[in-house]
């Protein structure tokens, strides 16, 4: 410094400036947080779009995403492969391509053809088991029961490990029902022959049975979505009363559900009320309900 003033010179001072944040880190939260929230509106955005599709058009767009590669379809709109494959209405009809993909869709089976194909299914394939293999219309839906009989068993006594017969039935029938979209309902049943084993009853026995048979599905192809329910009924609904104890009442009963559609109510009109009016006491009783229906 002394030397600076004899020369005549200002002093040179050098100063450091240490930047920091300001409180609560500056605003570069308020950017994360922005960026956050758009995020979150372009995502419920996005669901609200998907719930506004058609059916049909969310099974095209599913379709296209599982085979979708980033490499391949850079740049590429999933349009440009699935044109005609939702018909328009007065359109042409839809090719056979698209067909395959919108069947499950589009095109459901009645109870009465599903029970034919399968029951053509279990001729074609295990015509030694079709007296195994029961397929009948029950409340609305198609049930396909399978069946112990002596020297052909769907379970071994007291297990609840599937037989490869039974694996091969369950395969069969659930590559019938893949391109539908009914739920399905199944229900393990034993015979009346007490069991108790470690704790172990004919209630567990066909619980467990009838969640083998869910696994089965599924391992087949089946979506578990598509499971309505599991239930074991023991030997409560023997399918042989006479003989609670037949061999028979031991099964596995798989219900492909129908939605049941209800007519609409007609309007009944109501007469003027008078003297000569016989209408008045022209109408129906109530039709009482079917003792046992459940």
């Amino acid at each position: 410094m002394a030397d600076a003033k004899k020369d005549g010179k200002q002093p040179i001072i050098v100063k450091k400036v240490k930047k920091g944040h300001g409180g609560a880190h500056g605003g570069s939260w308020k950017v994360a947080y922005a960026d956050f929230v758009t995020a979150m509106m372009a995502f419920f955005l996005l669901l609200w779009l998907l719930a506004m599709v058609s059916p049909e058009k969310r099974i095209v767009m599913a379709e296209y995403f599982k085979q979708f590669s980033v490499f391949k379809e850079s740049g590429s709109s999933f349009f440009e492969g699935t044109k005609g494959i939702v018909a328009q209405p007065g359109g042409e009809q839809n090719s056979p391509q698209s067909m395959d993909i919108t069947k499950g869709a589009a095109s459901e089976m009645t109870a009465e053809q599903m029970k034919d194909k399968i029951t053509g299914a279990v001729s074609e394939k295990f015509d030694e088991l079709k007296d195994q293999v029961m397929i009948d219309i029950f409340e609305g839906g198609v049930r396909i029961q399978l069946v112990d009989k002596e020297g052909s068993r769907m379970f071994e006594p007291g297990s609840v490990t599937p037989t490869e017969k039974c694996k091969s039935v369950m395969k069969m029938v659930a590559d019938n029902i893949k391109e539908t979209t009914n739920r399905v309902a199944l229900e393990g049943h034993t015979d009346a022959t007490p069991y108790n084993v470690n704790g172990i009853t004919n209630w567990e026995i066909s619980s467990n049975r009838a969640l083998a048979a869910r696994k089965l599905l599924e391992e087949s192809g089946i979506d578990p979505y598509r499971i309505a329910r599991v239930v074991g009924y023991a030997d409560t609904e023997p399918l042989i009363k006479y003989n609670p104890r037949d061999e028979r009442n031991r099964r596995i009963s798989l219900i492909l559900l129908y939605e049941k559609k209800h007519e609409k109510a007609s309007v009944m009109r109501i007469p003027e009320l008078s003297g000569n009016s016989p209408e008045v006491n022209e109408l129906p009783a109530a039709v009482p309900e079917k003792a046992g229906q459940h």
